[in-house]
């Protein structure tokens, strides 16, 4: 069982807020949304009360966030205490369940379940406790992975939140940056302050279990170690810094070689052809990152370059990369869509005069604004039901009086839609009688004509693509 822990308070102990304040002053704005990630263990309570001391000086809105991933039986203790100690801070708590998903890795599936809820939070930074000794392990564990240089560099003291399939942020805007401000502090450390503080925390008995593989470094491997090694953690820690620095040399010329910017969801495929395979595979690595998805092995990763270069000009191209994503291509451009099966998307769904229709199947919303003159006709809907369908084939539309009725298959492929997104292209109808294309327009003989009552659709695409 876990056990709550209130040790006696110490002496003898390097206080870290100097140290914290220092950090946080260099990093993060006065005014910030912070949210602390808060599991109960020592290193998350010290988190905790370090940005409490500051939080009236620096002007931060603290909250904090406890994910329960519902494993273990003391998992509602745990939320307990969470909840307690929140309460005596006077900081704002949600507890968040989670259903972790039995497979392979029962650490990244928890891992990533967290991480989900972490990416959705209402923040400018998510707190996250990670430390010296959890950077020299992760360091580890990527060589033994064999990682390349961006794994060898570690965790980032302030950067983007590991990339989840499927998270978004609920919040309009960016995702919170995560920020790891005990990076650079020893475990012990941070224990000893939490003595010293008198603070309280929990122990969770599975950190203790070597059947994971970073608890067996932890508990078996790294104590050996250090008899012989006592400043690996330091030595590692530098190493994972020069990697870092490397990385950022890598990214830079991958943007420069792909002609990539931050926000690029797009890549051209002839920038890639006078490269060496070295650096177009960098290229394509660092064209996946900023898409927020993993890159996958280097097996993979090569496959994939060879089929972008040896695929014909004009040729389509579609590889599953996991995570539900895919790299598609089509007219020389390469793109992450998300997987679509034409067959899971419902046949209609139906308008009953709600401002907005969400259609996750679509990717998007549907917003249908009340106006007048220039839209659809509301005496003309009001003749039939009125659905949103997917694309079947055959359709046609006019959505310019001056030329005939045309194939709706042709229309798209003027206006440049490829092939893969014309499936998640939604068809507004009122009964058989197609009335709107996203990307088309509106068929003439739904037109609203001078003032009167007209409806007025914006597709707005809530996937990231």
């Amino acid at each position: 069982m876990a056990s709550t822990r209130k040790p006696k308070r110490g002496s003898a102990t390097a206080d870290l807020l100097p140290r914290f304040r220092e950090r946080a002053a260099r990093l993060v704005r006065p005014g910030s949304r912070i949210t602390v990630a808060l599991s109960g263990g020592v290193d998350s309570v010290v988190l905790l009360d370090l940005v409490c001391r500051l939080a009236a000086r620096r002007r931060w809105h603290v909250s904090v966030v406890h994910v329960n991933h519902q494993l273990q039986k003391p998992a509602a203790q745990w939320a307990t205490f969470c909840r307690r100690l929140c309460r005596s801070l006077h900081v704002p708590l949600r507890v968040s369940k989670v259903c972790v998903e039995q497979g392979n890795s029962l650490e990244r599936a928890a891992r990533e379940a967290r991480y989900e809820v972490l990416a959705r939070e209402r923040a400018d930074y998510i707190a996250l406790a990670h430390n010296q000794d959890d950077q020299a392990e992760t360091v580890l564990l990527h060589l033994f992975r064999g990682a390349g240089i961006r794994g060898l560099a570690g965790m980032k003291e302030v950067g983007e939140l590991p990339s989840v399939a499927g998270a978004t942020n609920a919040a309009a805007g960016p995702r919170p940056l995560a920020w790891r401000p005990l990076l650079d502090m020893p475990r012990s450390a941070i224990a000893a302050y939490a003595r010293h503080r008198g603070l309280e925390w929990i122990e969770d008995p599975s950190n203790a279990d070597s059947r994971f593989l970073r608890n067996f470094l932890r508990v078996e491997v790294l104590p050996a170690l250090e008899t012989r090694i006592p400043a690996y953690r330091e030595a590692l820690v530098r190493g994972a810094s020069h990697a870092a620095e490397a990385a950022e040399l890598l990214d830079e010329l991958a943007a420069r070689d792909g002609d990539l910017q931050r926000d690029a969801r797009s890549l051209v495929v002839d920038r890639l052809r006078p490269l060496s395979m070295a650096r177009a595979k960098n290229v394509l690595r660092y064209f996946l990152q900023l898409n927020r998805l993993d890159v996958p092995s280097a097996e993979r990763l090569e496959e994939a370059l060879r089929q972008t270069l040896n695929a014909g000009r004009d040729a389509q191209m579609y590889i599953p990369i996991g995570h539900g994503r895919a790299l598609r291509r089509e007219r020389g451009v390469l793109v992450v869509t998300d997987v679509v099966d034409a067959r899971g998307v419902p046949d209609a769904q139906i308008w009953h005069g709600e401002r907005e229709l969400v259609l996750p199947q679509f990717g998007g919303v549907l917003r249908l604004e009340r106006a007048r003159g220039d839209g659809i006709s509301v005496a003309k809907l009001n003749a039939d039901p009125v659905t949103v369908r997917p694309r079947r084939g055959g359709e046609k539309l006019r959505p310019d009086d001056r030329r005939p009725r045309r194939s709706v298959k042709n229309l798209l492929q003027e206006h440049g839609v490829p092939a893969w997104e014309r499936s998640r292209t939604p068809f507004l109808y009122c009964g058989e009688r197609l009335v709107w294309v996203e990307g088309l327009g509106i068929d003439c003989a739904f037109r609203a004509g001078g003032d009167e009552p007209s409806i007025r659709p914006l597709w707005v695409p809530t996937a990231v693509c």
